[in-house]
């Protein structure tokens, strides 16, 4: 007897515990099948599991289980971004170790995903912390080393105080710290860094080449890639025989260079005012300048400052003695980190200029201003100086316009666009340009002063330097019973049994062991190549897994991993490719950057901001539960732990089970978009699931003690223990109206489904779409009266209405699979496994069945749906033959009583009948 109402408590942990034991989500390599690598990126184990996981992951899911159903041979994996910051900030907070932290929220977070039902191979979990994984992150850091992909220098660094590390540029958000939040200084370190910028071209390149991405993704990474293509023009440092280095667009304006500007980070700013009278006020500039934001935004903000370095450079166009400066508007992330000023014609150094009593020197004069100077076409260097248009004196900003050239020696009466090839060419010829490319992207700073992360493979020896680490002594152990110095700070450069080595070069055991850790973004570079052979012993992975299971079709993660991860990723697999390991470059096939999940505020006036279930609601007002004050309903944003509009995942999974959280989390938005939470839509989602399992239970009672029928009516009489099987046959051979219109509307819902997950993912039409099948077959007096014709085919139309529901909500569809007994049903009835108490198992629960299949023949209705419109508005619509006449839909349509009552009385004009879809009544 089949239970009144769905119950998840009782059936989601009985199919876990199936699946789970009988390996089914299991994967191997089978060169016999197409592979399909499906992958979400992978959680930090910060605790509980958010909303945003549940719905990134369920997405996934479905997508596994759906190609899984269609033939491919899936691999579809889970593991732990481990390492890192937050691990250590957290294990400050709570007094306990990062390790010990980590851990048990590894096991916290696994048990909750196992809980959700997800289809997950946990034989290939994959955890980041551990010396089986990060033992191959060495040994690759080893063989850049060797190939001069990776070097160490003293530099300039993002510096984060509160987590007491360095940040790579991509890591700096509005010039915050993209963990804590937290102002970002400049600070000058020895630090590893990794070539990327070997690879920006590339990597540019073949964001054209990834139409399975978001064209947002790719954009962002063109951006932040930001490449320029200009000219390297060399000033020499007066009294020196060295030279500034400058990247410009502009070498037309070269003329009218007057003073340099060095970002404040400059190497040469601090060796440059050394023993001068300036070196003191250089240092305090540069101090001050580092405790700024450096953002572009905001320097363009600022009032321009800066302070002369103590030095001058020569003008090598015209010889002329620059006086060089460090500027708070210069970035070292743009060009070479040096700007020559040219205040006539740029804004910004105009305005220095101004501030400082520098020289204005005007070299473009605007083409429609000397127009009227030169009645040709042409005009002669002698006559521009005369006309006087722009005057520095009398200026009162920079004219950026373009023009023909003036006080620029041989180059004065050229076009300015002309002059940039021309003058570049020129200074090529002399030895003080060339033409070259520039990027915005810089090399990868990837050394952290934290414990929590992968030792780096290094000794430094005073004999011999920087020393790698021999490969027969990888892992570098990360000691995890160390303790956190009490700021915060990492403990290994004050552990000596981690510290002291002996150089493997001359032996010398004074030698000391690199205390960084690397940047835990080298973990998540590569975690999922690792998947493909996870407990390889003897390499990064096993290259024939890897050959078979690589790229990843598609890959599910947030857009905010777009100049991160994801670019990260793409150049680990160059690397990894240069090395001859691999045979492609992009990691990832298919993106899909899914929204996020949001939801309103709640802010008491006493308690401040407040959780969802510390609110009373009642007439769309709240109130708090503490205090009974009235409760301020905010805007609907992304949840937060800190403005505390969360869902907790455990509460929904107490309530409404599994199946019902990943149905809301795929019906209320398409995935790339947002999900607003909705408590209402969760409890339709609930009543839902509620009227198949009673359908369910309308069919198995319309279906007992009734004879068997294959597509045609028999009328031979059999036992009572033989079983209807579904109707498969031609539409044309169903005589019953009622049955042939839900036989052709059960496939036609096959096909939407089908048609929507395949294609854009599109679960919530795909959702709709089976609700609409539902409906229909409650349309229906579905009874064990009912015609066998009616009978068959309702057991094929829920039939596949479990299995359209099967990858949303498999533990439900499961449960009614097994209660219906369809996997019976679809065998022969005469089959011995139909009387076997084992049957079920033996014949295959639902997740081993096939993604279901429709007739085109069966497509094609009876009837069409004609709208009435009058005067152009839609009034009413009704249902015809497919056959039927425009005479006919004509007078189906004047009879409708809601058109009698709105044409009453009232002349009619014309009557136009479109396509056997519409009637247009003009009155």
């Amino acid at each position: 007897m089949i239970d009144e109402r769905y119950s998840p408590e009782k059936v989601e942990s009985r199919w876990q515990e199936y699946w789970e034991n009988n390996n089914i989500f299991r994967a191997s390599e089978d060169q016999s099948k197409n592979k399909y690598y499906l992958l979400e990126m992978f959680p930090y184990p910060s605790g509980k599991i958010h909303m945003g996981h549940v719905r990134n992951y369920t997405i996934g899911d479905v997508v596994a289980r759906y190609k899984r159903m269609n033939g491919y041979n899936v691999l579809h994996p889970m593991g732990w971004d481990a390492f890192g910051m937050p691990a250590e900030n957290a294990a400050i907070d709570n007094k306990t170790h990062p390790a010990a932290w980590t851990y048990e929220n590894i096991r916290t977070m696994q048990g909750q995903l196992k809980r959700m039902g997800f289809s997950y191979d946990w034989e290939r979990e994959v955890t980041t912390c551990t010396p089986e994984y990060y033992r191959w992150e060495q040994w690759l850091f080893l063989k850049m080393l060797e190939k001069d992909m990776v070097y160490r220098k003293e530099s300039y660094v993002n510096w984060c105080e509160h987590c007491q590390t360095v940040l790579a540029n991509e890591q700096v958000e509005s010039d915050m710290c993209w963990r804590c939040g937290e102002m970002v200084q400049q600070k000058k370190l020895w630090q590893w860094f990794f070539r990327i910028t070997n690879y920006a071209d590339d990597l540019l390149v073949h964001c054209d080449k990834l139409p399975g991405w978001p064209e947002k993704v790719t954009v962002m990474q063109k951006n932040w890639i930001g490449k320029s293509t200009g000219s390297e023009l060399s000033f020499q440092i007066e009294g020196k025989d060295e030279y500034i280095k400058v990247f410009t667009t502009r070498p037309d304006t070269l003329f009218g260079a007057t003073f340099m500007c060095l970002a404040p980070e400059h190497p040469l700013v601090e060796s440059l005012s050394k023993g001068t009278e300036q070196e003191i006020m250089v240092a305090a500039f540069v101090d001050k300048i580092s405790k700024q934001e450096r953002s572009s935004s905001a320097i363009e903000s600022y009032e321009k400052e800066g302070v002369f370095v103590g030095a001058w450079c020569i003008n090598p166009a015209n010889g002329r003695r620059m006086p060089i400066y460090t500027a708070n508007f210069a970035l070292m992330e743009y060009g070479t980190g040096a700007v020559m000023s040219v205040p006539a014609h740029d804004q910004r150094d105009f305005d220095f200029a101004k501030k400082y009593n520098l020289d204005i020197i005007v070299v473009i004069q605007p083409k429609s201003a000397t127009a009227d100077a030169n009645q040709s076409n042409s005009i002669n260097s002698d006559s521009i100086p005369a006309i006087a248009i722009l005057d520095p004196a009398t200026m009162t900003e920079a004219c950026p316009e373009p023009g023909i050239l003036v006080n620029s020696g041989k180059y004065n009466g050229m076009d300015n666009v002309q002059a940039m090839d021309e003058i570049t060419n020129w200074l090529e010829s002399e030895g003080l340009g060339k033409k070259t490319v520039s990027f915005r992207l810089r090399d990868w700073g990837i050394s952290r002063q934290r414990y929590w992360g992968t030792p780096i493979p290094v000794i430094h020896c005073e004999s011999c330097g920087v020393v790698p680490v021999p490969e027969s002594d990888l892992p570098i152990t990360l000691p995890e019973d160390a303790h956190l110095l009490d700021n915060g700070g990492s403990p290994l450069p004050t552990l000596e049994f981690f510290k002291q080595a002996t150089c493997p070069k001359c032996g010398r055991t004074d030698a000391r062991r690199d205390t960084d850790t690397m940047d835990t973004f080298v973990e998540s570079s590569w975690y999922f190549i690792r998947y493909c052979s996870p407990h390889c012993t003897t390499g990064m992975f096993d290259m024939e897994a890897v050959k078979y299971w690589m790229p990843v079709d598609q890959y599910i993660g947030g857009v905010e991993h777009a100049i991160l991860h994801l670019l990260y990723s793409r150049y680990f697999m160059r690397v990894l490719n240069t090395l001859g390991l691999i045979d492609f470059k992009e990691p990832f096939t298919n993106l899909l950057t899914q929204g996020m999940v949001s939801k309103e505020t709640l802010k008491c006036p006493e308690h401040g901001y407040i959780f969802p279930e510390e609110a009373q609601f009642a007439d769309g007002k709240a109130a708090c539960r503490k205090c009974g004050k009235n409760v301020e309903i905010g805007r609907v944003i992304k949840m937060s732990k800190s403005k505390k509009n969360v869902i907790d995942p455990n509460d929904l999974l107490n309530k409404y089970g599994a199946d019902i959280t990943r149905l809301f989390c795929l019906f209320a938005a398409p995935p790339e978009k947002g999900l607003e939470w909705n408590d209402d839509g969760v409890e339709g989602c609930y009543r839902f699931i509620n009227r198949v399992w009673r359908l369910v239970a309308t069919c198995i009672e319309m279906t007992k003690n009734s004879v068997e029928v294959n597509g045609e009516t028999t009328g031979k009489s059999r036992s009572q223990d033989k079983i209807f099987k579904p109707y498969t046959g031609p539409l044309s051979e169903i005589s019953d109206s009622e049955a042939k219109k839900l036989y052709t509307k059960a496939h036609q819902t096959i096909k939407k489904v089908t048609e929507d997950i395949e294609g854009s993912f599109h679960f919530n039409t795909a959702i709709s779409a089976v609700m609409e099948l539902v409906n229909t077959m409650y349309s229906i007096d579905l009874t064990p009266n009912s015609s066998d014709e009616m009978k068959t085919v309702t057991l094929f139309s829920i039939k596949n209405v479990i299995l359209l529901l099967s990858p949303i909500v498999p533990h439900f569809a499961e449960e009614v699979w097994e209660l219906m007994g369809l996997s019976v049903r679809c065998q022969s009835a005469d089959s011995a496994d139909v009387k076997n108490s084992d049957s079920i198992q033996k014949l295959g629960t639902i997740t081993e069945q096939p993604w279901p299949t429709y007739r085109e023949d069966a497509l094609v209705t009876d009837e069409i749906l004609v709208v009435i419109q009058i005067n152009g508005k839609l009034r009413s619509k009704f249902s015809i033959g497919a056959d039927s006449s425009d005479e006919l839909i004509q007078t189906t349509a004047l009879a409708d009583e809601i058109v009698k009552k709105h044409i009453e009385g009232k002349p009619i004009k014309k009557i136009i009948v479109v396509r056997k879809k519409l009637v247009n009544i003009v009155i």
